[in-house]
């Protein structure tokens, strides 16, 4: 039985340099030990004993604070002699399975982040509790004097129902009742930023006919109610006014309002008078009268008062007083009715009235919507046992309110199947990863449906990794359609709710398919069966912030631990990809050509699309537009036609649409037919200056320029979020002729109406889709036809299916071609080759236009011949002369603070530390370049330096240097900016 657990504790473990003794130069240094892997040793209680197990979150004391840990491993020993107990498991099943700590360790290893930071991706949403130290007031406490300020706090505190944060209090008091013995402060853990969603229902305990004996029993007391209720169980229909009253314990007023309304008479105290039943004389006309009436009236003799009174004497006729008397006005059948509304209970009853036309139990929140009830309503009616309250979980999923065409497999290309013939038989272990080279449009989403179906079959579950959250929502699509009530979309656009429900639901197995960006990773998949990463060559698989993951790189070590496949696919496959295919650490596949469609499908896509087409429009058929193969028409790439914008400026053109461009708009959209114009910026102008005295309007806080923004009128850092309005005048010279140069996504927006009023366009950009769901909203927008442009950045180019776009057209290609960067030509060859590949998906076929200064450059002309392996010869000698990825390794060290001499003090500094590392471990072929300040030197008024290392495995030179507050370390970097 083990006696320790070693865990990762929720706090970074800091790392210092070490000067060897009695020397003073901080430069030479001894081998450091790497923290970030840091584990502790807790004792087992005996109440966990057989209960702990790896993966299990717990909550351990440290030092003298409560941290929340991930126990990793179960040991019968400890390094040290004095160990603390774990406090307890904060959940009862393990959140991280054994391969999953191991990923983490390696990510740790790899990334050169800390473990505790690794582990925390592994757990549910929200579960990252914070350490809290709160204050409670102590239970019979001793009497003691206090001041006004102690007083005061000892009530606040004996008010609260729970322990309070000691954060926001004032600490000399809180200290000064502590050393009184009145309060206790105590170090725990804050609550979960998110948990299960628990939801209320409600069920009919009675039949319709208890409706009316169980509503006059709720609401408020009413006399009147109660009046009516006694006069309907009693047999006499005229009772006293008096024993009614008795009866109920009322006074006058209710019975007179119930007569007011009419719904009872009140009938009044009379007097009789009646002949004697033993008399008989006929002597007296009247007593022969009252003896053949019978009891009659008082007032209705008064005419013969003193004949009445000769009889009285006589003692031949008595009188006797009648007492006022009530009897109903309303029928029987409506005094139910009235009793509620006297008693106020009308939402009683409209729920009982709801739930009988309900089968089962009914949601809570449906009751208070539909009948305006409170939870007192509903309390009411369960006291007398109408109703029952039940709890039942409730999941969000943001999938709920999708609609999803069923699907059904289609029939295979011939060269879809030869690769389904070598991917097949590799599914059942991990093998070299698969890397589907196939040009847009190809069927590798096919290839992917086809192996996640044999997953399925096999009792397998599935990791889809797209690069970006509106991918995520399309592929979704067709994944739910091919796979109904099997997929979960997972990305960080969903709310804490919904990602929460999401993890717990994949966790039961309820969800065996996840797609979604670099986090579905993570995902709690039991029986992980297979990894496909579409797209594999997007950097947003790359993560900006610690630990600088690479999706990518990740999944196939994941790959390797679970000993399952992984598939990769691209059209523009990442260089350093490519050349491990070449090299044989990925299998190389090919799917050369496009397909358009199936044949038994092409007729209704065909005449799916003719409604969406105007009368000039020409689509042509299956046969003018592409090839018969057996089942399958497979169609050309578009064509794609660089304009030399040079030779538009020299004709006289000088608006931002080429005039090929504007004829091509201009007839796409009479065809009624969709355009995407694609621009690598968004915003309306890149920056504003003054043209009087050239100053440019540039971010306080950072060394770049503001971008103006039409719509709002403000002028943005898109670095820092630094905000402005647009100056009128110039700050420096007074001027007033502000110029707005270059171009962004909403200025091609106006241009576009500009130009072309009847266009409806929409952008699609960073700015237009920060709302939640906003991406899902804007492409079903675009599909359904109610929009015709499309205008947008780099999300516009990745993996999109739109039938009915027919022109793409890339405003300029140069905007990141020349940036300072050695993927500038890679990331430019493959966005436009991407975006190129959004047309002509259909029969209607497409055209791609691309407006350039620079037509002559080898990307553009490769990207304009579809040509990826003209391009990656090109390339690879480029990097290879440069000692580039993929024949070195590269890792960034970027240090940021406050002060120009200081920050480039501090990295002058490490630069020679790590030179002298590297000289004292001997490294081989290991190169420090720099330091040199970074593309954008200041952001948020801190300036940054940047050093890089060239080296085989630059993990391995940096893993035991400790970096300083300020430093950030990126290994493999997608980008040097």
């Amino acid at each position: 039985m083990a006696a320790y657990a070693k865990i990762v504790v929720n706090r970074p473990i800091i790392q210092r340099w070490r000067v060897p003794d009695g020397q003073k130069s901080s430069l030479e240094l001894r081998e450091l030990a790497d923290t970030r892997l840091k584990t502790f040793h807790y004792h087992i209680p005996s109440h966990l004993e057989n209960i702990l197990e790896p993966g299990h979150l717990v909550s351990v004391p440290f030092r003298h604070q409560q941290l929340q840990g991930v126990v990793i491993a179960l040991s019968d020993s400890s390094p040290v002699e004095k160990t603390r107990p774990v406090e307890a498991i904060l959940d009862s099943q393990p959140l991280v399975s054994a391969i999953q700590i191991e990923l983490a360790r390696w990510m740790a290893r790899e990334y050169l982040a800390p473990l505790s930071v690794c582990l925390n991706y592994f757990l549910p949403p929200g579960a990252n509790r914070q350490p809290v130290t709160v204050v409670e007031a102590i239970a019979d406490a001793p009497a003691a004097e206090l001041t006004p300020l102690e007083q005061a706090l000892l009530i606040f505190l004996k008010q609260q129902k729970k322990p309070v944060s000691l954060e926001g209090l004032e600490k000399q008091v809180v200290q000064s009742l502590t050393k009184k013995k009145l309060v206790s402060i105590r170090a725990t853990l804050s609550k979960p930023k998110v948990g299960p969603r628990v939801e209320r229902s409600v069920e009919l305990l009675i039949s319709p006919d208890e409706f009316d004996d169980v509503l006059t029993l709720l609401g408020y007391p009413s006399s009147q109610a109660a009046v009516l209720r006694h006069l309907v169980e009693l047999d006499d229909p005229f009772p006293t006014f008096k024993a009614v009253k008795e009866a109920v314990g009322c006074t006058d007023s209710p019975v007179k309002a119930l007569a007011e309304k009419g719904w009872l008479e009140i009938l009044p105290a009379q007097t009789f008078v009646a002949a004697k039943p033993t008399v008989n004389q006929s002597d007296f006309p009247l007593l022969d009268y009252l003896q053949q009436t019978g009891p009659t009236l008082l007032d209705a003799l008064s005419e013969k008062a003193d004949a009445l009174q000769v009889l009285l004497e006589k003692g031949l006729i008595v009188q006797f007083d009648e007492p006022s008397r009530l009897t109903l006005r309303l029928l029987r059948e409506n005094v139910p009715d009235a009793v509620i509304q006297l008693r106020r209970t009308q939402r009683h009853a409209a729920v009982l009235d709801l739930l009988a036309t309900e089968d089962g139990p009914v949601w809570i929140g449906w009751i208070y919507a539909q009948t305006e009830a409170s939870l007192k309503t509903l309390q009411d009616l369960s006291r007398v046992e109408a109703i029952a309250f039940d709890e039942a979980r409730r999941w969000r999923d943001p999938l709920a309110d999708r609609i999803f065409t069923l699907d059904t497999p289609p029939t295979l290309t011939p060269e879809q199947r030869a690769l389904m013939n070598v991917i097949l038989p590799a599914l059942d272990k991990y093998g070299n990863p698969f890397l589907i080279h196939g040009v847009t449009g190809s069927g590798k989403t096919e290839i992917y449906l086809q192996a996640i179906d044999r997953m399925l079959k096999q009792g397998k579950e599935v990791i889809f990794l797209v690069p970006e959250v509106m991918l995520a929502t399309q592929i979704v699509q067709r994944v739910q359609a091919r796979f109904p009530g099997k997929t979960a979309l997972w990305h960080s656009a969903l709310s804490p709710g919904e990602r929460f429900d999401t993890w717990e639901r994949v966790r039961q197995g309820d969800l065996p398919i996840v797609v979604g960006p670099r986090s579905a990773l993570f995902a709690p998949l039991k029986n992980l069966g297979l990894i496909i990463i579409d797209e594999e060559h997007e950097p947003a698989y790359k993560q900006e912030h610690a630990p600088t993951f690479h999706a990518r790189d990740l999944a196939i070590e994941y790959a390797k631990l679970k000993d399952i496949p992984l598939i990769m696919g691209s059209a523009t496959p990442d260089v350093v990809s490519y050349r491990k295919a070449e090299r044989g650490e990925y299998h190389l596949l090919h799917l050369p050509n496009r397909i358009l469609a199936h044949k038994k499908h092409l007729a209704v896509q065909e005449m799916l699309l003719s409604r969406g087409v105007g009368e000039q429009g020409s689509r042509g058929t299956a046969s003018d537009k592409g090839q018969m193969t057996n089942d399958v028409v497979a169609l050309p790439l578009p064509p794609v036609e660089i304009i030399d914008l040079r030779e538009e400026l020299k004709a006289g053109n000088r608006t931002m649409f080429s005039r090929l461009l504007q004829q091509g708009i201009e007839e796409t959209l009479k065809a009624g037919q969709q355009v995407i114009l694609f621009l690598n910026r968004r915003g309306t102008a890149t920056f504003v200056n003054c043209r009087d005295c050239g100053y440019v309007m540039a971010c306080p806080q950072c060394d770049t320029t503001l971008t103006y923004h039409a719509p709002n009128q403000q002028m943005v850092c898109h670095y820092c979020g630094y905000r402005s309005g647009v100056p009128q005048t110039c700050p420096e010279c007074h001027g007033k002729r502000i110029k707005y140069f270059g171009l962004g996504t909403e200025r091609v927006e106006a241009a576009l109406r500009r130009r072309f009023p009847y266009a409806r366009p929409i952008r699609l950009d960073q700015d237009t889709t920060r709302r939640r769901g906003s991406h899902y909203t804007f492409l079903q927008h675009f599909v359904e036809g109610r929009a015709n442009v499309m205008i947008g950045t780099q999300m516009v180019a990745k993996g999109l299916d739109l039938p009915l776009v027919t022109l793409v057209g890339v405003i300029s290609a140069d905007t990141a071609l020349y940036l300072p960067e050695f993927r500038a030509a890679e990331r430019t060859f493959q966005i436009l080759t991407q975006v190129a590949g959004r047309a002509g998906r259909s029969p209607l076929g497409g055209r791609v236009i691309v407006q350039t200064y620079t037509p002559e450059q080898p990307a553009l002309l490769a990207a304009a011949e579809h040509d990826y392996l003209s391009f990656y010869g090109d390339e690879l000698r480029f990097r290879y002369e440069q000692g580039y990825p993929p024949f070195k390794r590269l890792a960034r060290l970027t240090y940021s603070a406050h002060g120009q001499e200081k920050s480039q003090a501090a990295a002058q500094e490490m630069a020679d530390r790590l030179r002298l590392w590297v000289a004292q471990q001997g490294f081989p072929a290991v190169e420090v370049i720099g330091p040199a300040p970074t593309y954008v030197q200041r952001i948020r008024s801190k300036y940054r330096w940047q050093i890089l290392l060239r080296a085989p495995n630059p993990s391995q030179v940096l893993g035991p240097v400790p970096l300083p507050l300020g430093w950030k370390v990126d290994i493999d970097p997608v980008s040097l900016l």
